[in-house]
C-alpha cells in the first residue's frame, strides 16, 4: 500500500496587528516530521509565507534576525469588534496564491491545518473554507492551541471535519490509519523527547531562522500563563541533542539565528543550559540566539549571563510582569526587586547592551490599574534596560480566567476574539488609542 500524502497548512493570521516576531508552528513542524520518519509523503504550505514567490518585493532573510512584517489585507471586522477604532487585516498571502498553489498539489489523503492563538481562530476557519472548495472529499482535521484551550468552541464551530486538540506525537498515527486506511507501526520511543527527529523545517520555502524547544513545561505556577494545563509535567532533551539539532541547521542550511521558544530554559541551568551553552562555546559556531519567550529573571547570574554572551545570545528577554514588588504576590512570586536588579547587573556586566534587554510588563490585567504599570516602566528604564509593554491575553484555564471573565465588559467565555489582547479586554477603561501612545512613549524614555 502506497504511503500516505499529507497535507500540512499554516493559516492566515486576523487580526488588529501582526508580525513575525519568530512565529513559526513549531508544532504542525514537528508532527511533520514525525509522518516523515513513517514514510508519509508531506507536504506543507503557510499561509503567513512572507518569502511566497509571488511576493514583490521579496524579502531579506537576513534582515532583523529573520523577523518582518507579514503581507496584510483589510477586512471587515467581526460584528462583535466592530466598535473598535482599529483595523482588521488578513495577515499572509493572497487567496488567490493559496488556491492556486493547493491546485498545483496531488490531492492529498489528509489535510492538518494548525491554530495558534485562541483568537486567531477565524483565519484558520477561512484557511479550511478555502482548502475544501479545492480539495471537497478529502478529511480536514483542526488541531493545535486554540482546540486545545477552547475545545468546545472549536468542535461546535469548526469547519474542519475533526478537531483533534490533544495530538502532539505518536498519537498522530491512530488519526492518520482512521482517516485514510494507512496503519503505520510506531518507531519512535513515545516517552523519549531525544527520539524524535528534528521539525521539518525543510519543508518551507525559506528557513529565516529555526526555533529551538528544549523542554516543555514550567515549574512556576503563574496565574496568566496556560503553561501547566497544556503541559503537567516538565520534561527536557538532553544538552547534546539540542547541540546536535543546532549544528545540524546550521551546518545544513546556513541558519544563524536561534530563537528559544522554552518557558524555563534557565531553570536548574547547571544540568541544562550551562552544558548546552559551554558546548556551543567550544563549536566556535556564529550564531545569534534569541529568547522572546522571557527569561526567567532568579537565574541569571555572573555564569549564565557571561555563558549567554559568549553563546552569541543577542535578544534577551525578561519576564518581569510588573515591577510592583509590594503587591505582585497576586500574580506571581518568581522574582524580587533584589534578583531583578542583579540580574540586570549580571547582564550589564557580561556586555550586553540596553537595546539588547528587555524587560516585559503586563498591561490590562485585572484589577491592575494603569498607574502601576506606567510606575513599572519608569523603575525599568532606570535600571537601564528596555521596558516592553506586553498587552495582557485572559486564557482559558489558567488561574486568572475567572477573574478576567468577571473584570471584561465583554463576553471572554462565549466569544474567544474578544480575548484578544489588541483591545486590552480587563482594562478598566477599555481600549484606547491615549493610552497606547502614551505607554509607548513612556516605555522609550521621553
Amino acid at each position: 500500500m502506497k504511503p500516505p500524502v499529507i497535507l500540512c497548512v499554516n493559516p492566515w493570521i486576523h487580526d488588529f496587528a501582526a508580525y513575525d516576531f519568530w512565529a513559526k508552528p513549531l508544532g504542525l513542524l514537528s508532527l511533520a516530521a514525525i509522518l516523515k520518519a513513517h514514510d508519509c509523503r508531506v507536504i506543507y504550505l503557510d499561509c503567513t509565507d512572507r518569502f511566497h514567490p509571488r511576493a514583490n518585493p521579496m524579502p531579506d532573510p537576513a534582515q532583523r534576525h529573520g523577523r518582518g512584517p507579514y503581507r496584510k489585507t483589510r477586512l471587515p471586522k467581526p460584528a462583535v469588534l466592530s466598535h473598535l477604532p482599529r483595523h482588521f487585516c488578513r495577515y499572509g498571502i493572497e487567496p488567490e496564491w493559496l488556491a492556486d498553489d493547493l491546485r498545483a498539489l496531488p490531492e492529498p489523503d489528509l489535510i492538518l491545518v494548525t491554530s495558534i492563538m485562541t483568537y486567531w481562530y477565524t483565519g484558520a476557519y477561512e484557511t479550511i473554507d478555502c482548502i475544501k472548495k479545492v480539495f471537497p472529499h478529502t478529511p480536514v482535521v483542526l488541531g493545535g492551541l486554540y482546540t486545545r484551550l477552547c475545545r468546545e468552541h472549536a468542535e461546535k464551530n469548526s469547519p474542519a471535519d475533526a478537531v483533534a486538540p490533544d495530538i502532539s506525537g505518536l498519537d498522530l498515527l491512530p488519526l492518520v490509519a482512521a482517516l485514510t486506511g494507512r496503519t503505520m507501526t510506531p518507531r519512535l520511543d513515545p516517552d523519549d523527547p531525544d527520539d524524535r527527529p528534528f521539525p521539518a523545517f525543510e519543508l518551507q520555502r525559506r528557513i529565516a531562522y529555526v526555533p529551538l524547544l528544549t523542554s516543555t513545561g514550567c515549574p512556576f505556577a503563574c496565574p496568566y500563563c496556560a503553561s501547566h494545563f497544556l503541559y503537567p509535567a516538565m520534561v527536557r532533551r538532553q544538552p547534546e541533542g539540542v547541540v546536535r539539532e543546532i549544528e545540524f541547521w546550521h551546518e545544513t542550511y546556513g541558519v544563524r539565528d536561534f530563537v528559544f521558544y522554552d518557558d524555563a530554559l534557565l531553570i536548574n541551568a547547571r544540568e541544562h543550559a550551562v552544558p548546552i551553552l559551554e558546548a556551543l562555546i567550544k563549536k566556535r559556531l556564529s550564531l545569534r540566539f534569541h529568547t522572546p519567550n522571557a527569561l526567567h529573571v532568579r537565574e541569571i547570574n555572573d555564569q549564565t549571563a557571561r555563558l549567554m554572551r559568549r553563546a552569541g545570545f543577542e535578544t534577551i528577554r525578561l519576564g518581569l510582569e510588573t515591577a510592583d514588588f509590594h503587591n505582585r504576590n497576586q500574580f506571581d512570586a518568581k522574582v524580587t526587586r533584589e534578583e531583578f536588579d542583579r540580574a540586570v547587573t549580571c547582564l550589564l556586566a557580561a556586555g550586553f547592551t540596553r537595546r539588547q534587554i528587555g524587560a516585559y510588563l503586563l498591561v490590562g490585567l485585572p484589577g491592575h490599574p494603569l498607574s502601576l504599570v506606567e510606575d513599572s516602566i519608569r523603575t525599568v528604564v532606570k535600571t537601564g534596560v528596555t521596558p516592553i509593554p506586553t498587552y495582557y491575553t485572559p486564557i482559558p484555564h489558567t488561574a486568572l480566567w475567572p477573574r478576567a471573565v468577571a473584570a471584561s465588559v465583554h463576553d471572554l467565555a462565549a466569544e474567544p476574539l474578544l480575548t484578544n489582547n489588541a483591545i486590552l479586554p480587563c482594562q478598566e477603561d477599555g481600549f484606547s488609542w491615549e493610552t497606547i501612545t502614551r505607554l509607548r512613549r513612556l516605555a522609550a524614555g521621553f
